[in-house]
């Protein structure tokens, strides 16, 4: 029995890893702080692993994630900046891919001006694709937390320079239109090595 869950932590850590550390890229802004942000939150929900419900894994991950980023930025006592240009591993993107890269660029040096937890709501939502309920589960708080983190984040997303210039005709190319906030349909390409929606 205990093998067999070592085996179930396994496969699922494999699979999971390359959701996570998009995740986490978005939340640290860099991708080795992604990574050992993932790492350290693998390690801690293993060690509870066998006590956790199976259909509540990805729930219980999700909450580690954004709890130990939180944990670590406050432990800076900063606000932890995200980095205005590509991790490492991104920078191998064909020419063609240009668009992509500078709509990524403008939306994480948006993302910069947001407090983690407001960061975290925007992530969860529009990288996720989560719903406003399981968005308070993940971050034990109330749906109208939910929204008030929304509504501030969006707000001062909308007051970002970065996107305000992305919004006019002499902006970066290939940005989202209209608000330009960030959206299901049209929000960065994947930082880390997997695509957005790979999870699904």
């Amino acid at each position: 029995m205990k093998q067999d869950r070592n085996e179930e932590f396994a496969e699922f850590a494999a699979a999971a890893w390359p959701r996570l550390v998009r995740t986490a890229t978005l939340l640290t802004g860099d991708f080795h702080e992604a990574e050992d942000l993932v790492q350290t939150t693998l390690a801690k929900v293993w060690s509870h692993f066998r006590r956790i419900p199976r259909d509540e894994i990805d729930l219980y991950v999700r909450r580690a994630l954004i709890n130990n980023n939180i944990s670590r930025t406050r432990r800076r006592r900063v606000v932890h900046l995200l980095m205005p240009f590509l991790p490492e591993s991104a920078h191998r993107v064909q020419p063609d891919h240009s668009d992509t890269a500078e709509r990524r660029a403008v939306v994480l040096g948006a993302l910069r001006a947001l407090p983690a937890r407001q960061r975290a709501v925007v992530v969860l939502r529009y990288w996720e694709d989560m719903g406003e309920h399981d968005i308070a589960r993940v971050l034990n708080c109330s749906v109208g937390t939910v929204k008030t983190h929304a509504r501030r984040a969006l707000r001062t997303l909308r007051d970002q320079p970065l996107l305000a210039e992305a919004r006019t005709p002499s902006g970066p190319r290939g940005t989202p239109p209209g608000s330009g906030t960030p959206s299901t349909s049209t929000g960065p390409a994947s930082p880390g090595p997997s695509s957005p929606g790979a999870h699904r």
